[in-house]
């Protein structure tokens, strides 16, 4: 994980692969709203209604992510997912299925927000991908309650690293450090998010997927309220060079990573 901060304001298109925005699909949306809202202060409002019911969360009237209502007749992950900003989601849904990766819906239009696909990268992780309309994505960044970063968990960053330079044209920053493997993708030389190769330390039960980290004010203050709020502790908080870190899940079970800056 590293720093990845870019001007996020309501009108601001952002570079191609640039993660834009982040959404939940779930089975029970009203509660999945009482959660986020107690944990991260969020407000929401109707989003676009193609796949279903869909609300934006809003912190300080500033959207930060979208929660989705899963059809009852579907047994999806509920996962957070990242969106990968694209001028053109239909070149970019074909250059995913060029390279290896399947396209699992769409690509559609999402009212006058903007177009998207769903897609999933040749070891199934799966991401977004948004091409704006009047929806730009996220647009505050760097306060607790925030996407912070996004980090693509899998076996190793060699064989699926390839994949995401020619689809989205990052540069990739290996960090050199004996036995962790790890690449930071870069755009014009701004790290926008990461790779982690955890080897045989990936869950069994998951595979392969995308990792979302928000920001926080107080790392071990979040996890006793996740708890209370009827999710789990993943992963205790510890002192990384980046802050204090811990994983977590909410209470239908999204895995999510919060982060509070160095003091």
């Amino acid at each position: 994980m590293t720093e990845a901060r870019e001007s996020a304001g309501p009108h601001a298109r952002r570079t191609p692969g640039t993660p834009c925005w982040v959404s939940l699909m779930v089975h029970g949306l009203a509660t999945t709203e009482e959660f986020y809202g107690e944990l991260f202060g969020w407000e929401f409002r109707p989003g676009p209604q193609q796949l279903g019911p869909y609300v934006r969360a809003l912190l300080d009237g500033h959207e930060v992510a979208g929660i989705g209502q899963l059809p009852p007749d579907r047994r999806l992950p509920v996962a957070w997912t990242p969106y990968l900003a694209s001028d053109d989601v239909d070149q970019t849904a074909d250059q995913v299925r060029l390279c290896g990766g399947t396209v699992a819906v769409g690509p559609l239009d999402a009212a006058e927000a903007g177009r998207m696909a769903i897609a999933a990268d040749p070891t199934g992780a799966v991401f977004g991908i948004w091409q704006a309309g009047a929806h730009f994505g996220t647009s505050l960044s760097g306060v607790p309650g925030t996407p912070a970063w996004n980090e693509l968990l899998t076996f190793e960053t060699e064989s699926v690293s390839k994949f995401y330079e020619v689809v989205f044209g990052y540069e990739e920053e290996p960090v050199l450090s004996a036995g962790f493997d790890y690449l930071t993708l870069r755009i014009g030389g701004r790290p926008v998010a990461g790779i982690h190769g955890v080897g045989h330390g990936l869950p069994r039960d998951r595979g392969p997927h995308w990792l979302t980290y928000f920001e926080v004010a107080d790392a071990d203050a979040t996890l006793r309220q996740v708890t209370e709020l009827g999710g789990r502790v993943l992963r205790p908080a510890h002192d990384s060079e980046h802050g204090r870190v811990a994983t977590v899940a909410d209470p239908e079970g999204a895995v999510f990573s919060v982060v509070q800056e160095p003091r």
